[in-house]
């Protein structure tokens, strides 16, 4: 009787010195300096789902911090990836000018998204088959071309991404499940991308799933986007709940044994 006391007091101190650690993570991308951020789970040292996070326009924001602490309390190992390099945290419109850097370079966002990739591959904590990459905004569109580099993961999230097909052939190279999380009334992505995402899917033999979500604009999982739908991007609580839940559900799906 003692000794089961005594483990169970063991085991509840375990559980109160548990921790979620967040932390300023730095490394290169090239010869590029890169500052990421990681976020997990301290109660266990075991190897666990991984998922790597990339950021919208400004670059790493407390929004993707945010979104790493969510996931690493689900018991997940998180590390946001730096696309842009340290320091540069650009506001709009500077920040449109930045992204579109890498938007007309597919090949260097890819590659500045492997970077990123491989430190979270790295990492002791990390089962190496089980990584998804998840996207917010000009992050969804760089999820997508991760997969389409032919990068080891078993899904991709994009949450209100760009979803044009510059190099549908590319969409080959997708080794995982996709998933795409859009507002059905989002200005800033053309209906001719949404069909031509959705045929490079369907000639790649890629299991994907869109999902649209009625009333939501750009932007929809982002409180500092406002409530203004006018204005083409905008916080929407129900399109961002939904969508949480359905990227919940698709890692279950995609990490089940």
């Amino acid at each position: 009787m003692k000794r089961a006391l005594f483990a169970a007091c063991l085991f509840a101190t375990s559980l109160a010195s548990a921790a979620i650690v967040e932390k300023a993570v730095e490394y290169k991308a090239g010869d590029v300096q890169c500052e990421g951020w990681q976020a997990y789970d301290d109660a266990s040292d075991a190897k666990r789902p991984s998922v790597l996070i990339v950021h919208q326009w400004t670059g790493v924001s407390d929004n993707e911090k945010m979104r790493a602490r969510m996931l690493a309390e689900l018991g997940y190992n998180v590390f946001v990836a730096d696309v842009y390099g340290k320091g540069i945290r650009p506001q709009p419109p500077e920040s449109g000018k930045e992204a579109g850097k890498y938007k007309s370079n597919r090949p260097l966002l890819r590659e500045r998204v492997k970077a990123g990739l491989a430190v979270l591959s790295k990492d002791a904590r990390t089962d190496t088959a089980k990584i998804a990459c998840i996207g917010y905004c000009f992050g969804g569109t760089a999820a997508i071309e991760l997969g389409r580099s032919g990068a080891p993961v078993k899904g991709i999230v994009s949450f209100h991404g760009g979803l044009d097909s510059p190099t549908p052939a590319d969409g080959k190279k997708i080794k995982g499940k996709v998933l795409a999380l859009h507002g059905a009334d989002d200005p800033f992505v053309p209906a001719k991308d949404l069909a031509a995402f959705e045929q490079e899917m369907k000639d790649s033999g890629v299991d994907y799933k869109l999902v649209q979500y009625p009333g939501a604009v750009h932007s929809f999982t982002q409180v500092s986007a406002g409530n203004d739908n006018s204005k083409g991007a905008a916080y929407n609580e129900a399109a961002d709940k939904a969508s949480w839940e359905e990227m919940k559900a698709f890692f279950k799906r995609i990490f089940a044994d």
